[in-house]
């Protein structure tokens, strides 16, 4: 799937997405803009589901939010039965405000902050990847500190090399991710990890790239996994209850490209996991897969308004568009190819090869190179397919650009998800020289009033537990005009509450505002090991399945 499962043409040659005309929505919202299917937004939730439910019996699916996380689009993910992967404190904050709670995250990352970790504690994460030695010391003392038990996957490095390209390649020996298998290194984080009485290792998590095709590479990745946990399950009595291959479904960004086959990864991960529990007698765990770019990456379209175009005689003709690598640099960063289509009328005439190069002042910032389209005159419309994944979430404000808006398409409506930033939003944090500043305390950013000044840029001192000493722990969250609040006992984890789309979190009006939307927070923030299910519902199969590890 190349365009999003709603795109049309009219007989005017405009094109359509969600049955909204692409050139309604630049007059509307101006350009560059990004666009999102609600359509093919669900149908790549269900189609995971589905195929890994048909697959397994004990699957779950979980939306790695790194790939672009808007509490717009998370809110509907949820609805649609899928857990959230972050990596950062912030996008647990973006997770909470879509209405995740955070019992149904699991928290990955190769160098998680002491202020994160408190942070995922202190809402009651549902799950912690460990990804190190370093991060296992610092987990065991906060879970001390905090007097809570917490339950941890370990990421281990299978050892498995991929074909993709070199900067997205993470399951080798030589990668800053995981806990090398092949060295030993991953044993000794199981037996440090089982000595410490805070951890509870529930099971193990890998991931060995991005833009994989060949459902070989998890067959491989969960071959290596059983076999370890086969072994730690001999020598220290821990039998896993989740086991994740992690994501890295490939998707077609340019034409003549195939994504990668679901049912056919499905079925080779469900079938080894499967045969390896039966060769080494361990009972069957979660399959937990973390698709992202494969979810949104269809879904998204970035539109583009041309503006200088620029002929060099048996050389080459540039046209420039008013967006480029500061809402992607994936091209220049990766290589990523991605096609274009005229969107503001029909495409007639004769193919021509140009170059779509963006507008920042860099000579790598090159969109498509040697794309084929119709004669493009100044103010035509390009739009871009794929564009749903990292493009948004690497977007920059090089040469002080702001990003663009996002609105979310479907059923022939339109909603916007992300107002265009303003210039003043650009300077929001500079310090401008004449001008006094006043810097909110911590516990006013929480909405609780008064406090040290510097507070707001210091964790908690070593000694305190951000879980018990600060219940406002959001005022390390989030910006200051939002406010949150932890309440005490967990309540069972349910569908995001608000208007349904959709459905979801409460968004801001079309015009936005630049003092941003008050979102109240409310994460379930329950006593680690108390019993009941740390990780929100398994959608087929009601609360998960995870049992206890024997002692």
């Amino acid at each position: 799937m190349l365009w999003p499962v709603t795109t049309e043409r009219t007989h005017a040659g405009h094109l359509t997405i969600g049955g909204v005309a692409v050139p309604d929505l630049v007059r509307r919202f101006g350009t560059p803009l990004y666009v999102f299917d609600e359509a093919t937004l669900r149908g790549q939730a269900r189609r995971f589901r589905t195929a890994f439910a048909a697959a397994y019996p004990y699957a779950r699916v979980v939306y790695a939010a790194k790939a672009y996380l808007s509490p717009a689009l998370v809110a509907i993910l949820w609805e649609e039965g899928l857990g959230l992967d972050v990596v950062s404190g912030g996008e647990l904050y973006a997770g909470l405000a879509a209405g995740v709670p955070a019992s149904a995250m699991t928290f990955h990352g190769n160098n998680k902050g002491e202020d994160e970790l408190r942070e995922a504690l202190a809402a009651g994460i549902g799950l912690i990847a460990v990804d190190n030695e370093s991060e296992l010391g610092l987990l065991a003392r906060l879970a001390a500190e905090c007097r809570v038990r917490v339950q941890v996957l370990l990421r281990l490095n299978p050892g498995v090399d991929v074909q993709t390209h070199a900067k997205i390649r993470t399951g080798t020996l030589d990668s800053k991710f995981g806990l090398p298998v092949a060295t030993g290194a991953a044993a000794a984080a199981v037996a440090r990890t089982v000595s410490e009485p805070g951890l509870d290792l529930v099971g193990y998590h890998a991931h060995v790239g991005s833009q994989v095709y060949d459902p070989d590479a998890v067959r491989r990745t969960l071959n290596v996994m059983v076999a370890f946990a086969a072994e730690m399950r001999d020598q220290h009595g821990v039998v896993p209850q989740v086991v994740s291959p992690g994501g890295g479904f490939g998707i077609a960004s340019a034409d003549g490209e195939e994504e990668a086959p679901v049912e056919a990864w499905a079925t080779a991960a469900g079938e080894t996991l499967v045969d390896g529990c039966r060769r080494y007698g361990l009972p069957l765990p979660e399959l937990t897969v973390e698709p992202g770019r494969a979810i949104v990456g269809p879904a998204g379209v970035a539109l583009y308004r041309v503006g200088t175009v620029k002929e060099i005689p048996g050389v080459r003709r540039y046209v420039a568009i008013d967006g480029g690598m500061a809402d992607n640099i994936r091209p220049a960063l990766y290589g990523a190819r991605y096609s274009a289509a005229v969107a503001n009328r029909a495409e007639e005439g004769s193919l021509e090869t140009v170059t779509i190069v963006g507008k920042y002042c860099e000579s790598g910032d090159v969109l498509i190179e040697d794309a084929r389209l119709p004669r493009l005159e100044s103010e035509d419309v390009l739009a871009v397919p794929a564009a749903g994944a990292y493009c948004l979430p690497m977007a920059s404000n090089y040469n002080l650009a702001p990003r663009p808006a996002v609105v979310l398409v479907g059923s022939d409506t339109v909603r916007l998800i992300r107002r265009r930033e303003t210039y003043a939003d650009l300077l929001r944090a500079d310090v401008l020289p004449g001008r006094p500043v006043t810097v909110p305390s911590a516990p006013e950013r929480a909405g609780a009033g008064g406090g040290d000044a510097n507070e707001v840029t210091r964790p908690p001192p070593r000694g305190t537990c951000a879980c018990v000493a600060r219940r406002d722990v959001v005022a390390y969250l989030g910006p200051p005009e939002r406010s949150a609040s932890i309440p005490g006992p967990r309540r069972a984890p349910g569908p995001p509450r608000g208007k349904r789309l959709g459905g979801g979190a409460p968004q801001p009006t079309e015009q936005g505002s630049n003092d941003g939307t008050v979102v109240a927070i409310t994460p379930q923030n329950a006593t680690h090991g108390s019993g009941a299910s740390p990780r929100g519902p398994t959608p087929e199969r009601g609360r998960s399945h995870l049992r206890s590890r024997p002692r």
